[in-house]
């Protein structure tokens, strides 16, 4: 045992110096000490000096180390490969049984010689020991990293991996081994490794997303193992017709690679479940990886955009043509006076100069609707008009006018433009506006403010609001027209007027969700992927609360219906799906809260990727490098046997021994302050005794 101190031992002098002098001080000119004998005086005497030192020895924080060694087992650890693709060879019947042989031999002959670990992994990495081969993944990089992780600087004595060597997510696993350093890893290979006839679909890549009447692409790899120099047909089918085939020709006939592109229009709204389909040939291994499907979302991305306006003008023709450029938008033109008032499936409303012919119904009806709005106030639009918008404006009632240019507001952030644009606002020409100062409200965001030459005031060219969760936006001012014939001039383009234009509309259209009940659920998830729903629930003064209860009715394709609860998750609600069938499913979440009912629908689908189907050859050229860079050995999963004897022939599988220090304060000992107060004691004992006080 040693021990250590904050302060040096040197004190140990003054500190018996300290405690004689206070001892002398109390027990000098003492009548009572003449009346008893020399030796009472002397035990006394130390008695108070060593309870007084032991007391002053405190205080110099002295610290004493132990030294304990404790044996530490080598760890053997079994890391089981769980994916489906361990069945896909002829010996699959026998896998299980070789596996589970394995695991009760290793508890058998090291259950008391080390510490045993199984681990398995496919869809994830996790401590158990059932092995079903079901995982829709091989994440076999996970496993070791998970292994580097959780077992760092204990004493690893060997791994061994059971696999085929095969991994289809995640990095190669020869480098996530790497990082176990000093650490046998051991390899079981399962499979065959022989080359066979068969033609598969390696993969399949698509947008997520198409719009409504658009055309995207597909792509598709085809793989071709001995199957001669031939041809085959590859095939799309939607709602089990062919809408698309093309013929590949294999012209090396050992190994052929082919990347094929379909291009397919979408036709119908929804996700769109389309398969993609390799013609067999006769002998193939395995017809399970001629046919991969996939899901596309079609969605109706065109807006309707209403242009209204009291007067022709050429304002509203050079809107129009921006409009009308973009396939997804659908664009209609109209007087005011000849407007019908019907709003159906409108998305914008752009009013110009709604003081030409102002239909107080109309703006009613605008307004009533909750559509966003972007209004062209120009000189014939009067200051008693706007109030009746509702926009957050006001300005002098006065027939003169002004010329000012746009300057961009370096503080506005509800969207951005591109540098381009930024730049070319500095060569816009001037729109004319009403003169005078123009007073807004508070919650108005100014985008364009009006420029005279270098000077940018605070009045707007261009503002942005929200009333009553209906955006609006407000051009004050005329001849935008100019603008578009400014920059052809000297471009030759319109691309950053029509950038302007496009997302001022995009931003508008754009809704925001005030939505009470808000639920996150993605819309696509993978065959094996743990689903997990979030809910949020926001009262009116839009505070997270958890007081009402969240019920959720999901239904498959099949019109099976599940109805569930929201669990509450501190100020939010969670609900775990667990893994689903591939398919779509419909979902519904409903609740109520102070008599008020809120509900949120949605599609989701659970995509086959069928990955596990794809590898009809074993490769064992992977778990033989882990091996090899490990300094460890590869066998034959049926060969587990010798694999054991090669871990018992080692000499550097051993338990190692650890030195742990404990330090602890010479206060914490019980025993010193038993003894300064056995000291105390006997001395109070000794003077009462003799009469001592």
């Amino acid at each position: 045992m040693k021990f250590i101190s904050d302060i040096s031992l040197f004190w140990l002098f003054p500190i018996g110096l300290v405690a004689f002098g206070l001892t002398f001080w109390f027990y000098n000119n003492q009548p009572w000490l003449n009346e008893v004998s020399k030796s009472v005086r002397r035990a006394l005497f130390l008695l108070r000096f060593l309870a007084l030192f032991f007391v002053g020895l405190l205080l110099l924080g002295i610290l004493f180390e132990s030294v304990e060694y404790r044996n530490e087992k080598p760890v053997l650890i079994s890391l089981i490969d769980n994916s489906a693709s361990l069945k896909n060879y002829k010996d699959s019947s026998l896998v299980l049984k070789q596996i589970d042989a394995f695991q009760q031999a290793v508890k058998a002959k090291y259950g008391d010689k080390f510490e045993l670990a199984t681990y398995v992994m496919g869809n994830d990495f996790r401590a158990s020991d059932k092995v079903d081969l079901k995982d829709t993944k091989s994440k076999l990089a996970a496993g070791f990293d998970a292994i580097f992780s959780n077992y760092y600087n204990r004493n690893v004595g060997g791994i061994v991996c059971i696999s085929d060597g095969n991994f289809n997510e995640g990095p190669n696993p020869i480098y996530s081994a790497e990082k176990i350093a000093l650490t046998p890893i051991f390899t079981l290979g399962v499979g065959d490794t022989t080359k066979k006839k068969d033609q598969l679909i390696r993969d399949v890549s698509s947008n997520e997303i198409a719009f409504l009447k658009n055309k995207f692409p597909v792509e598709v790899d085809i793989e071709a193992l001995k199957i001669g120099k031939r041809s085959s047909k590859v095939s799309i089918f939607h709602k089990g017709k062919v809408i698309n085939s093309q013929t590949v020709n294999y012209e090396n006939g050992a190994f052929d690679f082919k990347h094929l592109t379909f291009e397919l229009e979408a036709t119908e709204i929804g996700f769109q479940y389309y398969t993609v389909e390799v013609a067999p040939i006769q002998g193939e291994y395995t017809n399970k990886n001629n046919r991969r499907s996939f899901y596309i979302e079609v969605l109706d991305g065109r807006n309707k955009v209403i242009l209204l306006a009291g007067a022709p003008h050429p304002d509203v023709a050079a809107l129009k043509h921006v409009f009308e450029k973009d396939e997804n938008v659908q664009v209609e033109s109209k007087l005011v006076t000849d407007w019908d008032k019907k709003l159906d499936k409108v998305d914008l409303i752009v009013w110009h100069e709604p003081g030409i012919n102002y239909s107080p119904a109309v703006s009613e009806v605008i307004q009533r609707s909750g559509k966003p709005v972007l209004y062209f106030v120009g000189p014939n639009t009067s200051n008693a008009v706007v109030q009746k918008l509702n926009v957050g404006m006001s300005f002098l009632s006065s027939n003169q006018t002004d010329e000012v240019q746009p300057g961009l507001n370096k503080g506005f952030e509800l969207f951005e433009i591109s540098t381009d644009l930024q730049r070319e606002l500095n060569f816009f020409p001037p729109v004319k506006v009403r003169f005078g100062e123009v007073k807004m409200s508070p919650q108005n965001k100014i985008f364009l403010a009006q420029r005279l030459g270098e000077f940018t005031k605070k009045d707007p060219i261009l503002f942005f609001g929200e009333q009553e969760n209906r955006k609006y936006g407000v051009f004050f001012g005329e001849g935008i027209w100019r603008w578009k014939i400014n920059e052809y001039s000297r471009l030759k383009s319109n691309s950053n007027f029509e950038e302007l234009i496009q997302k001022v509309g995009q931003f508008l259209v754009v809704k925001q969700n005030a939505s009470s009940l808000r639920i996150s659920l993605p819309r696509r998830f993978t065959t094996g992927e743990e689903i997990k729903i979030k809910a949020e629930f926001y009262n009116e003064a839009l505070e997270l609360i958890t007081k009402p209860t969240i019920n959720f009715e999901l239904t498959d394709e099949k019109g099976r219906k599940s109805n569930l609860v929201f669990a509450v998750a501190g100020n939010f609600y969670n609900l775990p799906l667990g893994t689903l069938r591939s398919g779509k499913y419909a979902w519904v979440a409903t609740t109520s809260y102070n008599g008020k009912k809120h509900s949120k629908k949605g599609i989701f689908v659970v995509e086959n990727m069928q990955l596990e189907a794809l590898e009809t050859t074993a490769n064992h050229g992977v778990l033989q490098q882990i091996s090899a860079n490990s300094n460890a050995s590869f066998y034959p999963l049926s060969q587990y046997q010798q694999l054991l004897n090669s871990i018992d022939q080692r000499d550097d599988i051993v338990e190692v021994a650890y030195a742990e220090s404990a330090f602890n304060d010479l206060i914490d000992y019980f025993w010193i302050l038993v003894l300064i107060v056995l000291l105390l004691s006997a001395e109070w004992f000794l003077k009462r005794y003799n009469g001592g006080y």
